[in-house]
C-alpha cells in the first residue's frame, strides 16, 4: 500500500517535469518582423484600402526626409497601376512606385533599410523628422510580400558618375533579416535619387481617407515640394511648389533631463563615457551647466565626482527626484522646423478656394522633456460648404493624419474651444458649423502617437493646451473677419433698399421743387453720392 503511494507521487512528479519540458520546446524568441506579420493592423495595414494609403505614405515620408537632409527641393512622383486588366474601382492588386530626387542609399544599406524592421537612423535622433521608428517602408514591403509573394524593388543612385544599384528583396520574417533575390548595377537617367516599387493587394477608393486626399494635404503642409501623381485611373495631377525656400535644417539635440524616466537614467549612467557624475549630467543632457549639475548632485546627496557606473539604484532614484525639483532651462528649439505662418497660408491658398485665411505658429513648449510647436491654419468661406460641420485636417511633422480623427488630441482641443465666441455656430460636444477648414500641425522631435500606425496624437495636457491657445488666437482673427463681412453685407442690404427708392425720391423732389427733367437726374446722382459718402 505504501509502495503504491510512492509510485503515484513519483509518477505525478515525472508527469509534471515532462509537461514543463514539453512547454519549453514550444517556446522561442519572436522576431519583430514575425510579430508584425501577425499584427500588421498595428502598422496601418488592417484593410486593403488603408494598406494602399499606408504604403504610399511611408514611401513619400522617406523621400521628403531624404531630400530635406540633402538640402534639395523635393521632386516626388507617385504612380499607382491597377493590375489584372480591371478598372481601378474594382481591382484588388496594384503596383505602387514612388520616385524621388534625394541623395539615394548606399549599396550596403539598401537591404537593411527596405527589408528589415526597426532599422534606421531616426529612432535615436533628437530632431524633427517624419519617420521615427524605422518600421514604415520595410513594413510596406513586408505587406506586399505577404499578400502577393512579390519582392520589393529598389533602384538607388548616389552619384551622377556611378551607375544605380537595383535590388529585389524579401524579408525573412523569422529572423527579421533581408533576403537578396537580385542585385545588379543598372543605368538610370537621374543624377541621384531612389525609386521603390511594391506590388500589393489593396483597394482604391476616393474620399477623405484616400491616397488622393493624402497627397493634396501633403502639398498643403509642404509648400516647398513638387508632387506628381498618376492615379490608378491614369489621371495625372501636379501639385507644384509655391516656394523655392527650403525649410531650415533641424539640429539634433541631447535629451532634456525633465523627459528622462528613472530606468532610462540608470541605463545612461551605466553606458556614459563621462568620468564623473557632474560631467555626465553636463555632457549627456541639454541645458545642464556645471552649476546646475552640482546643484542636482547636492540635492540628491550624491558626490559630484562619483563614477556614474558605480551609482547604486537608490542614488539613481535620488538623482531622478533631484532633477525634477531643480529649475532647468527649457530645451533648445533649433531641433524643430515648423511650417511657418506665411507658408501655411500659401499652402492653404494653393489647394483650398476660400475668402479668408489665417495662420498661427505658437512659441515652442515642452512635454516630457521633448520640445514641440503647435501651428494652426484656418480657411473660411469661398467654395467651402456653409451648411456642414467644419472640416479638420491634422498633421504631425507635416505628415497628414487621415484616420482616427475623433480619438486624438487635435479633436479634443477643437471640441474644447468655444467657437461661439468667434461668431460661429457650435452644438454642445460638436465641431463648429460653417464654411470652415481647420488645420493643425504639431512639430516635435518625438510625436507621441497613440499607436505604431501613427494615426492620432496622444492626449498630453501640455499639447492640448498649446493647441487650444493657437486655435483661440486664430479664432479671434476669424471673428474680426466674420463681423466685418456681416457689417458689409448689412450695409449693402441697406444701400440696395435706398437705391431702389432713389428714383421715386427724385420724382417727388421734382414735383415739389418744379424741377426740369435734367435737374431731376442731377438730384438722383447727388443723392447717390451722399449715400456713398455716408457709407464710407
Amino acid at each position: 500500500m505504501v509502495q503504491t503511494k510512492l509510485t503515484t507521487v513519483s509518477d505525478k512528479k515525472k508527469r509534471t517535469i515532462t509537461k514543463a519540458e514539453e512547454l519549453a520546446k514550444g517556446q522561442r524568441e519572436i522576431s519583430v518582423a514575425e510579430f508584425f506579420t501577425k499584427n500588421r493592423h498595428l502598422l496601418g495595414f488592417d484593410n486593403p484600402r488603408k494598406a494602399l494609403l499606408t504604403t504610399v505614405k511611408e514611401a513619400v515620408d522617406n523621400s521628403l526626409d531624404a531630400c530635406e537632409e540633402m538640402n534639395v527641393l523635393p521632386d516626388v512622383s507617385v504612380k499607382i497601376i491597377a493590375l489584372g486588366g480591371k478598372e481601378a474601382s474594382v481591382a484588388d492588386r496594384f503596383v505602387v512606385t514612388i520616385e524621388d530626387n534625394g541623395p539615394g542609399v548606399v549599396k550596403k544599406q539598401i537591404p537593411n533599410i527596405f527589408a528589415k524592421l526597426l532599422y534606421g537612423s531616426k529612432f535615436h535622433s533628437m530632431k524633427q523628422s517624419r519617420g521615427q521608428q524605422g518600421i514604415g517602408i520595410s513594413a510596406a514591403g513586408m505587406y506586399g510580400q505577404l499578400t502577393t509573394g512579390k519582392p520589393v524593388k529598389i533602384t538607388s543612385k548616389i552619384d551622377p558618375k556611378r551607375n544605380a544599384m537595383y535590388y529585389e528583396l524579401h524579408i525573412d520574417t523569422q529572423k527579421n533579416e533581408p533576403e537578396i533575390l537580385k542585385e545588379e548595377e543598372v543605368e538610370w537617367e537621374k543624377d541621384h535619387g531612389t525609386k521603390v516599387t511594391i506590388e500589393l493587394e489593396a483597394k482604391y477608393v476616393k474620399g477623405k481617407q484616400s491616397v488622393d486626399e493624402y497627397l493634396k494635404q501633403t502639398a498643403i503642409a509642404n509648400p516647398h515640394v513638387t508632387l506628381t501623381y498618376i492615379s490608378p485611373e491614369k489621371k495625372k495631377t501636379n501639385f507644384p511648389r509655391v516656394t523655392e525656400e527650403m525649410p531650415a535644417e533641424a539640429k539634433s539635440i541631447k535629451p532634456h533631463p525633465y523627459g528622462v524616466e528613472l530606468g532610462i537614467l540608470m541605463k545612461m549612467l551605466k553606458s556614459t563615457k563621462a568620468k564623473n557624475l557632474q560631467a555626465f549630467l553636463k555632457k549627456d543632457f541639454s541645458r545642464v551647466s556645471p552649476k546646475i549639475a552640482k546643484e542636482i548632485c547636492d540635492k540628491a546627496g550624491v558626490y559630484e565626482k562619483s563614477r556614474p557606473s558605480r551609482i547604486a539604484t537608490q542614488e539613481a532614484d535620488n538623482l531622478f527626484k533631484a532633477i525634477n525639483i531643480t529649475k532647468i532651462m527649457a530645451p533648445p528649439t533649433n531641433c524643430l522646423v515648423p511650417i511657418g505662418k506665411d507658408l501655411i497660408e500659401k499652402g492653404l491658398k494653393k489647394e483650398i478656394d476660400a475668402d479668408f485665411y489665417i495662420a498661427v505658429t505658437r512659441p515652442p513648449a515642452v512635454y516630457r522633456g521633448n520640445p514641440f510647436q503647435i501651428e494652426v491654419g484656418l480657411a473660411y468661406g469661398g467654395d467651402i460648404p456653409s451648411d456642414h460641420i467644419s472640416r479638420v485636417i491634422r498633421f504631425a511633422n507635416r505628415v497628414p493624419l487621415l484616420y482616427q480623427q475623433s480619438s486624438g488630441a487635435v479633436f479634443k482641443a477643437i471640441l474644447g474651444t468655444n467657437w461661439r465666441n468667434y461668431s460661429l455656430s457650435q452644438s454642445k460636444g460638436a465641431l463648429p458649423t460653417g464654411p470652415l477648414i481647420i488645420m493643425v500641425n504639431i512639430a516635435s522631435v518625438w510625436v507621441p502617437f497613440t499607436s505604431e500606425s501613427k494615426e492620432a496624437i496622444a492626449h498630453y495636457p501640455q499639447i492640448i493646451k498649446e493647441m487650444k491657445l493657437a486655435l483661440q488666437e486664430a479664432g479671434r482673427q476669424l471673428s474680426i473677419h466674420i463681423r466685418k463681412r456681416k457689417h458689409a453685407e448689412h450695409e449693402e442690404k441697406k444701400k440696395s433698399y435706398i437705391e431702389k427708392y432713389l428714383p421715386h425720391v427724385g420724382i417727388a423732389l421734382k414735383e415739389i421743387l418744379n424741377l426740369k427733367q435734367t435737374e431731376e437726374q442731377k438730384v438722383e446722382v447727388n443723392l447717390k453720392k451722399i449715400l456713398e459718402k455716408h457709407r464710407e
